[in-house]
């Protein structure tokens, strides 16, 4: 493992060059891979893990789109694409990617195949740790890990395709055959992860919550939507008010962040920007703190968890989240970055 040093904080990781794809697929040679889910990480983990060799099968609700996306993506059925429970059958290595109200739903399918010596892997730890309401209990003579990618199915499988890959902490729950750390690092190495870092089911599932609703989803569009509104109440065009707001920060600014940091983003932009920037970052931290930590207490009180399961648990879940998508979707700053985007060179 590599010793990596955060401030006065030092953390062990597990990186590609100690556990090299050569030993991923020797460590999961007699397993077979079944990807139950074929919605948001399932297709990029799936086809990540069959471009790096490993024996791997869908398993997928016939006749939804997503059993038509498998086949689009190259998975033959009755050959490694499957009904849910012929997957659970044939499977090994379950990796349990069905979205959190989908788990809750088929765990009584699920959990009838989870015989002794077999792994069961999540890529979330939601079901397992609020299992006193999802029922999602497993059963003690299996593994139980997890491989939580950082970030979208669709970053997982487009940074892969680019030979670089995206980071996934890793978290053991139970470890019946003695080898579950093993195999859950050669999976992680098997999806194209940059690095491995350890946490626990309970950690994964506090912090993916509270950074969904934070900065990664909830936080950024509502800062967005703050500033946008506020350039167009004072006269400023949609373009105008869309390209300060949306366009510069992801087609220039996050990419630089991305590459070297923060500071790195700071010093290539003009020393006016810098100036204001750093007079302003304070305001803004201190502003919306308090928000985080209310957030924080919310996800660790198991309250959004409650919010989250009731609300995935009716009928019209669905329906219901494509109504909320379509406001988003039409109000002005959406609709003018569809036009802008057109625009792009």
């Amino acid at each position: 493992m590599s010793k990596m040093k955060f401030g006065g904080t030092e953390e062990e990781v597990v990186t590609r060059e100690e556990f090299p794809l050569a030993k991923a697929k020797e460590v999961l040679s007699k397993e077979t891979i079944a990807i139950i889910g074929y919605g948001v990480q399932g297709p990029a983990q799936a086809l990540n893990l069959r471009d790096n060799g490993f024996p791997v099968i869908i398993g997928q609700r016939k006749g939804t789109s997503s059993w038509n996306k498998a086949i689009e993506d190259g998975w033959i059925p009755d050959k490694d694409l499957f009904d849910i429970e012929e997957a659970c059958k044939r499977g090994t290595f379950l990796c349990y990617l069905l979205s959190d109200a989908g788990q809750m739903q088929l765990w009584p399918v699920v959990r009838e195949y989870l015989q002794a010596g077999k792994t069961l892997c999540f890529s979330h730890g939601f079901a397992v740790t609020y299992r006193d309401t999802t029922k999602v209990e497993p059963p003690k003579d299996i593994d139980v890990v997890l491989v939580a990618p950082k970030g979208s199915g669709r970053s997982v499988r487009r940074l892969f395709q680019e030979g670089r890959g995206i980071n996934s902490s890793i978290a053991i729950y139970q470890d019946a055959s003695g080898k579950a750390r093993e195999k859950t690092i050669a999976y992680g190495i098997g999806i194209g992860s940059g690095y491995l870092f350890e946490t626990d089911f309970q950690k994964e599932v506090t912090s993916d919550l509270f950074g969904e609703r934070g900065v990664l989803l909830g936080a950024i569009a509502g800062i967005i939507e703050a500033q946008y509104e506020v350039l167009r109440k004072n006269g400023h065009s949609p373009s105008e008010a869309f390209n300060e707001t949306v366009e510069e920060l992801t087609q220039s600014l996050i990419p630089l962040i991305a590459e070297k940091g923060m500071d790195w983003m700071y010093a290539s932009c003009s020393t006016t920007a810098q100036r204001g920037a750093l007079d302003w970052l304070p305001k803004f931290r201190d502003a919306t703190r308090p928000v985080f930590e209310d957030l924080y207490a919310s996800v660790k009180s198991g309250n959004e968890a409650r919010i989250t399961i009731e609300a995935n648990s009716r009928p019209d879940y669905k329906e219901r989240l494509e109504e909320e998508l379509s406001v988003m979707r039409n109000k002005e700053i959406w609709q003018a970055g569809i036009q802008v985007r057109k625009l792009r060179p």
